[in-house]
């Protein structure tokens, strides 16, 4: 007996595509067109192939629409071949060669290629994409640059997974979807452990490295290439620093400068040292250096506005009475220091550190006490400064009234302290240095689909490439900070333990440091001004980004990934220093909230602030001495020009720390200015509604600032938001 089956024409094409000889099954076409078989009871083992086939070949294939976009830098593109995979809740595809239309330019730089990946049904939700790519034969393997790739599911949903990556060799990288996810959040079993992969393999490529005890840790890395290639100079960014080095030194070697180690004869011949690179500002410090006014004015809105504080009581080495300041009576330290009017400039960490030896000569770094008034034009003098700690005949303080020459040489020795407390502890350590710990940090514990990395990621850029170099070229047993300035070498590292030891919490937190310091009613004070305007828009942002992905404390607390971020930080940053206060753990959305403000102002206005000024107020050398050779006068009356020319640091070392300032004070073109996010590594619609708001506000305080600076003999810039960039990367 048999038994007749009607099947489509696609049925009859997969039964002969699959190579069997169908004995015993006989195919005849029926009048409507359509096939049927015809079974005996020879077949069972066909009729059981053809059925499964006939099951198969009824499951409608579904298609992903996939979007994959390339980087616009140099070196993205990719002419090997390329791979994907989804893996959804519900299933994986096939790994999918992504050839399209366009053939070998659909991974050149800049493109949008789309794909077409089928599978036999939906996956569900998208969890995460494999990528890899692999070489043609005879082709060598080269580096590609994705930023993204965007997937649009059957049912009509849209994911996004951002990379924002170098792939440079043919293993197989995994990406989670765009939404942000806390630790306590990732439930799916592949997103956990991907999660976990990643955060493995960070820990290998970022690995703490001790460079000298006492001091922040950095990474450990051999040379600027063994870097990971996300956190290195962009080919832009690479060549422009060069040039800008490269081009400085040469044309001071032509002018005969870089090697010349006599001593300067003559002030006017300071300014053959880049004549040609100028600014407004140094222009004016040139022509304003000496004058009382200025130097104070320096405190407030130069590159080390830190250290200035309310005095209410003289320290007992520093012993400054009434007859000494105010010659007429009209005023007393006791009521003027009630009114709020004394202030303190203290360089204590520069007691007893050894000072360099230059071109065989042995170099002098003081530890000055600086006394300034406000005056009631809204001015702030010097009105004492004692050159050392200790008070003794051979240690006197000098006042405004003493001879020219002996005081502007007390100011000079201040300027001079000030650059080796400004490069070291405000400039060095509590930017480049801390900024370097939060990076590193954030990539050994933090994974991309963490909100904190995506909310983070954008502050580290450079970082850890400028850093690097910086111990290279700079601080380096052959750096040029060592070499050249009077703190260099064992001083250096002197200086730097100390003020971590000294360094507190509240310090880098720009409101509790203006109060700590009393300085919150100081006029003219645009570094405040500007700064505590800029925390406050931060710290919104910050409020509203991580208060929609942790709506109470508990979850702060049981995110282990942001726990281990903290706690890497305190350890290797602060070296364990309970006393600086810097918290060990998060218990509250408050606590955290506040933290990451600090983060994100410190790798951004803080560090312009303390950077983008270095040539500004050091391009004129007798304003911003790096070393001085002669030791500061013991007696009053005996100095004149010839020994200022003199205590001068030598035409090498003088211009050596110039162009050294030229080159930190320089831009890059690919410079990113703070709030403008080249990756887009938020999805939501909240983060990404926040960050709009963000910008909004950061464009209203560029412009009030610009109007402000309008009426300024001298305008400050560096808080502006449109001038300061995202990270540490210069």
């Amino acid at each position: 007996m048999s038994c007749k089956h009607f099947i489509t024409t696609a049925d009859y094409l997969l039964i002969l595509l699959t190579g069997h000889s169908h004995k015993g099954v006989c195919i005849k076409r029926a009048i409507n067109g359509d096939y049927f078989y015809q079974k005996n009871s020879s077949s069972k083992e066909h009729f059981g192939l053809i059925n499964r086939i006939l099951l198969l070949s009824r499951v409608k294939m579904v298609n992903y629409e996939v979007t994959v976009s390339t980087g616009n830098l140099v070196g993205a593109t990719t002419l090997n071949n390329v791979f994907i995979k989804l893996v959804g809740t519900d299933g994986e595809s096939k790994r999918k060669w992504l050839m399209g239309l366009k053939g070998a330019s659909s991974f050149t730089i800049g493109a949008v290629s789309s794909f077409t990946v089928s599978c036999p049904g939906s996956i569900g939700k998208l969890v995460l994409i494999e990528l890899d790519k692999q070489c043609l034969p005879l082709f060598p393997e080269d580096s590609w640059f994705p930023t993204k790739v965007e997937v649009k599911s059957p049912e009509g949903d849209t994911y996004n997974f951002p990379i924002y990556r170098w792939i440079t060799d043919s293993e197989v990288y995994r990406f989670r979807e765009g939404t942000a996810l806390t630790v306590f959040e990732d439930n799916h079993h592949l997103g956990r452990y991907s999660r976990q992969k990643e955060l493995d393999q960070r820990e290998k490529d970022y690995r703490w490295h001790v460079y000298v005890e006492g001091i922040p840790h950095c990474i450990k890395a051999e040379n600027p290439l063994s870097l990971p290639c996300e956190v290195r100079f962009s080919f832009t960014k690479t060549t422009e620093f060069l040039y800008t080095a490269s081009t400085g030194l040469t044309e001071l070697q032509l002018k005969g400068l870089a090697n010349c180690k006599e001593k300067w004869t003559d002030i006017d011949a300071i300014n053959r040292v880049f004549c040609c690179k100028r600014t407004d500002i140094s222009d004016y410090v040139q022509e304003h250096w000496k004058e009382d006014a200025f130097f104070g004015y320096q405190y407030l809105n130069g590159v080390n506005p830190i250290l200035i504080r309310r005095c209410s009581a003289l320290p007992d080495n520093f012993p400054v009475t009434d007859d000494m300041v105010f010659l007429r009576g009209q005023c007393n330290l006791t009521n003027e220091m009630k009114k709020g009017n004394i202030f303190l400039c203290d360089y204590k960490r520069l007691d007893g550190v050894k000072a360099n030896t230059i071109n065989g000569k042995k170099q002098y770094l003081m530890a000055p006490l600086v006394l300034l008034h406000k005056t009631p034009d809204d001015k702030l003098m010097p009105i004492a400064i004692q050159l050392k700690q200790t008070p003794s005949d051979d240690n006197p303080i000098f006042f405004p009234t003493d001879s020219e020459y002996d005081w502007l040489m007390a100011k000079i020795f201040v300027r001079s302290a000030d650059f080796s407390e400004h490069q070291l502890n405000v400039h060095l350590l509590r930017t480049h240095l801390l900024a370097e710990v939060f990076a590193v940090s954030l990539l050994r514990n933090v994974p991309m689909v963490h909100p904190l990395y995506k909310l983070l990621i954008p502050h580290t850029r450079y970082t850890l490439q400028i850093n690097h170099l910086a111990r290279l070229v700079l601080i380096s047993e052959t750096g040029v900070f060592t070499k050249f300035a009077a703190s260099g070498g064992e001083g250096m590292m002197t200086i730097l333990k100390r003020s971590l030891s000294s360094m507190t919490y509240g310090s880098l937190c720009i409101p509790d440091d203006i109060a700590e310091r009393g300085v919150e009613a100081v006029p003219n004070f645009y570094y405040r001004d500007d700064g505590l305007k800029l925390w406050d828009i931060i710290q919104r942002f910050v409020q509203g980004v991580l208060s929609f992905y942790y709506k109470n404390d508990a979850e702060v607390q049981k995110d282990s990934e942001l726990q281990k971020w903290i706690s890497d930080i305190f350890e290797h940053g602060f070296l364990s220093q309970a006393c600086t206060g810097i918290p060990q753990s998060f218990t509250t959305v408050a606590e955290l909230v506040k933290f990451v403000t600090m983060v994100i102002f410190t790798c951004s206005g803080q560090h312009s602030a303390v950077n983008s000024g270095q040539y500004d107020y050091g391009g004129w050398m007798p304003n911003t001495p790096i070393s001085l050779q002669l030791p500061p006068p013991t007696t009053k009356g005996e100095t004149s020009e010839a020994t200022m020319l003199q205590t001068f640091p030598d035409v090498n070392t003088t211009v050596q720390g110039m162009s050294t300032m030229w080159l930190l004070s320089k831009q890059s073109s690919d410079f990113v200015p703070l709030g403008q996010y080249l990756e887009d590594h938020f999805s939501e619609k909240i983060p990404s509604k926040l960050i709009k708001d963000f910008q909004g506000e950061l464009e209203v305080l560029s412009s009030v600032i610009n109007v402000r600076n309008k009426r300024l003999e001298v305008p400050y810039t560096y808080m502006d938001p449109k001038k300061l960039e995202n990270s540490v990367a210069i």
